[in-house]
């Protein structure tokens, strides 16, 4: 038998041999490892803080009758009228005038759907529910109090009165614009 021969006899108990003295030694690290844990256990004592007891409810009755109801016409017309009895506000002109038949309709029922000059003054032509309106610059339309500033070709540039996020009523500016046939 050669040398190499005995080595390869000798090769898996040598194996065999490390893997069970290995596995003594991870026993014993398990020992001291369980030891411990137990030690933990015994000197840990938890913190939990007692839950703090519920406070009681008392339930309130809804009365929608004495309140009033903040999406209401009625609120918006009383502030709309106070606003408009103000000195300087964009509103006190447009409280006192006569309402056009424009204004009765949405910027968003309107289409323009042509120009037209006449005596040098620009026109629109609008169309609203079926029926062809001519309107020229200074004419009122829409539902925020829309003014017409400028009439060109293919659009209308208009100036409304709206309220902003704060509840303060501010000018903007708003356009129709002049919609193809194929649209």
């Amino acid at each position: 038998m050669t040398r190499h021969s005995q080595w390869l006899r000798v090769t898996p108990w040598l194996a065999v041999l490390l893997s069970v003295t290995g596995l003594a030694a991870c026993s014993s690290d398990m020992d001291e490892l369980q030891q411990w844990m137990e030690q933990q256990r015994k000197e840990t004592r938890p913190t939990v803080t007692p839950l703090v007891a519920p406070k009681r409810f008392v339930p309130q009755a809804y009365d929608a009758g004495l309140g009033v109801e903040p999406f209401s016409l009625q609120k918006l017309s009383v502030a709309i009228k106070q606003e408009a009895s103000q000195p300087n506000s964009l509103l006190a002109a447009e409280m006192g005038r006569r309402k056009e038949p424009l204004e009765a309709f949405p910027l968003d029922a309107m289409t323009m759907v042509g120009s037209l000059n006449r005596q040098d003054k620009p026109y629109a032509l609008l169309k609203v529910d079926n029926l062809l309106y001519m309107i020229k610059a200074g004419d009122h339309i829409g539902l925020n109090f829309g003014r017409v500033t400028k009439i060109s070709e293919t659009e209308v540039t208009l100036r409304e009165v709206v309220q902003d996020a704060a509840g303060e009523w501010i000018e903007r500016t708003s356009t129709l614009q002049l919609q193809e046939k194929g649209r």
